[in-house]
């Protein structure tokens, strides 16, 4: 009898472990973001953010609001004061990043590697780098990786991304870095990638190129990343259909193709990190915005992570800037309405 029981215990034992081998794992929800990395200073200069009714708000509120759920903040060197191209010091980005944690939102770290503004018109080394040799370099970007997700850690914050260098088409940290030398690149790539994991192995490595509807151009990437081995976990676009001087709609199909095909070839996840639509078109930068969505959610096995508004709150008015998502009166635009659906 007991020989029956015990049988009996075993064969319930190994039916419920293996019932529970095929409960699905629960699946990170779909991130809906914005890039906010002027909010700082749109602050100290006294810009104010409204709600509908006029009312006082917090910018990330009012973003949360609109349905985001995660927040994108660029790393400078050691930049300057300037209320348009300098700040986001680690320190400015330690401050922010707690702000977007205790709203509940999700964070990203986009390293530039530079002093100011690295995309693909310029990647300028940092003047403090600016004479060191190529091995001194690996070592800049891994220690200063490493140092500012190290704070953040610190402070209580684990970003679930990191962008290693920010639109990099050409290379990054120029000329070493250039995609002239894809040996030397992919080398200052894996040592951003190396800086991120000695942190946290979780976190997400991003590596970021402008351009999402060019599908040649992320192949000719891409291919060359691999060959030199470099490592990440995230492809990371932007789209920008304004750039291209092109409506989304002769696009987007473009880019939803490039996404899928993306992941199905290097066997990555996939995010737009970077979106913007004229201010002033809030219907068409609407339905930009749905469509974008709507293509990333549609790669295959989930693989598509989610969508970034690039500075939404970066009002012209503040920044200069026409593709933001903010109104003259202070309040968050329509088109945001997307991120809602």
């Amino acid at each position: 009898m007991k020989k029956a029981l015990s049988l009996l215990i075993l064969i319930f034992v190994f039916s419920s472990c293996n019932k529970g081998s095929n409960i699905p794992k629960e699946e990170t929800p779909f991130a809906k973001g914005a890039d906010v990395s002027w909010l700082p200073q749109m602050e100290a200069t006294g810009y104010k953010f409204y709600d509908k009714n006029g009312n006082e708000k917090d910018c990330l509120q009012l973003l949360k609001d609109k349905g985001m759920d995660a927040i994108r903040l660029r790393v400078f060197v050691n930049p300057n004061d300037d209320k348009a191209s300098g700040h986001c010091s680690k320190e400015e980005t330690v401050a922010m990043a707690l702000r977007a944690q205790k709203l509940g939102m999700r964070v990203m770290i986009d390293f530039h590697y530079s002093d100011s503004w690295a995309d693909p018109a310029k990647q300028f080394k940092p003047k403090a780098w600016e004479n060191h040799s190529f091995p001194e370099l690996l070592n800049d970007v891994y220690n200063h990786t490493f140092e500012v997700i190290s704070a953040l850690k610190k402070a209580g914050i684990t970003p679930e991304w990191v962008q290693v260098g920010n639109e990099i088409p050409g290379g990054m940290l120029w000329p070493e870095g250039s995609t002239k030398n894809w040996k030397q690149l992919g080398q200052l790539l894996n040592k951003g990638y190396d800086g991120v994991k000695a942190v946290d192995k979780n976190i997400k490595v991003i590596v970021h190129v402008d351009e999402g509807n060019n599908k040649e151009k992320f192949n000719d990437f891409f291919d060359n990343a691999t060959q030199q081995k470099v490592r990440y976990d995230v492809i990371g676009l932007s789209f920008y259909p304004y750039w291209i001087k092109k409506d989304y709609t002769e696009v987007i199909k473009d880019l939803e193709e490039n996404l899928t095909e993306l992941s199905k070839k290097y066997n990555k996840e996939v995010m737009v990190v970077e979106v913007g639509g004229e201010d002033y078109k809030i219907e068409n930068t609407k339905e930009l915005l749905s469509a974008t969505i709507k293509a990333v959610k549609s790669v295959p096995d989930n693989k598509g992570l989610g969508v970034f508004y690039w500075e939404p709150q970066g009002a012209k008015s503040w920044s200069g800037y026409g593709l933001s998502a903010w109104q003259e009166n202070g309040q968050p635009s329509p088109a945001l309405d997307a991120f809602k659906e």
